[in-house]
């Protein structure tokens, strides 16, 4: 896995250098004069900045480059709710001409902070059922983007594991109680996990430090964890992880960042994918396309990584079958 020093030194390059690191006087008064894009995550810079990467460069391949005929500032909320809303805020000061937000809690607090600059989710759970939008196909208001939602990824996730672990008979959630979309994520685990032959024990988690006792809670009564993904649980991927792992839990995973630090499995929408076509609402509405009027997309491509590394630390024998169904494999 790359490292977060290393992550950073690609993202300072990716995005150009020099102006990627601007004061943040300098690069807004360079906003008056050019487009402005304000890109908010859940996670933090090390989990996120390949996705604003992917963003930036695509917007570069439309013809918007970062300091040059577009002003791109970047904010991560490191899994804090009420670092989503201030990054909202500062956003609407700055006068942005459009938000750009990976994750529900920052496009939460950007639909709470605006109703007039366009908001384009890269990646959020249930676009309709959290109010961001009025239907898929009409989004109407100010708000659109791509969803990934998508049906029986859940049940995706259990059945890989179920072909790794074929011996699993107890379950353990990680959930961040405090994101709904998370909740609802656990609550779809249920009977996926019920047709397997799978007792399920859920331990809710609102902050870092409830980390290590939800393990304890867990402790001795199931055989693996399925964590629910989000930018709390992201944020501290390698915890949860080495937690997991001297615990002697497989864990499944929806980001394939969320591997990092001994996550065996995961399984989810492609989301450098969803930041690329995120890029492309963008230059929609830059050059005078409404969000009304952009329906919002669901993920056409997933990805499935194995870690052979963990499976070897636990013990487990990855079936040859299963690895040739991986898009990517960690040795």
């Amino acid at each position: 896995m790359v490292s977060g020093i290393a992550r950073r030194t690609f993202l300072t390059t990716a995005l150009g250098g020099v102006a990627a690191a601007w004061p943040l006087a300098a690069r807004a008064q360079r906003a008056a004069k050019l487009p402005t894009i304000g890109f908010a995550g859940s996670g933090t810079a090390s989990t996120q900045d390949q996705l604003a990467a992917v963003f930036s460069r695509r917007l570069g391949e439309l013809g918007w480059i970062d300091g040059r005929t577009i002003v791109i500032e970047y904010r991560w909320a490191e899994g804090r709710n009420e670092r989503t809303t201030e990054i909202a805020d500062e956003f609407v000061r700055l006068g942005v001409d459009a938000i750009v937000s990976v994750g529900t809690p920052v496009t939460t607090a950007a639909k709470h902070a605006t109703s007039s600059i366009p908001i384009v989710f890269a990646a959020v759970g249930d676009p309709v059922g959290s109010g961001f939008v009025a239907s898929l196909s009409r989004p109407g208001g100010n708000v659109t983007g791509l969803s990934n939602q998508a049906p029986d990824t859940a049940a995706k996730r259990l059945g890989l594991l179920h072909d790794i672990v074929p011996g699993v008979g107890r379950l353990g959630i990680m959930v961040n109680v405090g994101n709904p979309l998370a909740v609802r994520e656990s609550e779809e685990v249920q009977s996926p996990a019920k047709a397997l032959g799978l007792t399920v024990e859920t331990s809710g988690i609102s902050r870092p430090e409830d980390i290590a006792p939800a393990f304890e809670a867990l402790k001795g009564r199931v055989e693996a964890l399925y964590v629910c993904t989000d930018g709390l649980t992201i944020s501290n991927r390698v915890r949860i992880n080495a937690l997991a792992l001297a615990a002697k839990l497989p864990t499944v995973h929806s980001n394939p960042v969320s591997l990092e630090g001994g996550g065996l499995i995961s399984y989810g929408p492609d989301f450098k994918e969803m930041c690329r076509r995120a890029a492309e609402i963008v230059d929609k509405i830059l050059r005078g396309a409404k969000p009304a009027d952009i329906p919002v997309e669901l993920p056409t491509t997933f990805r499935f990584v194995v870690n052979l590394k963990t499976a070897k630390a636990l013990g487990i024998t990855v079936p040859y079958s299963t690895q040739l169904l991986a898009d990517e494999v960690i040795e």
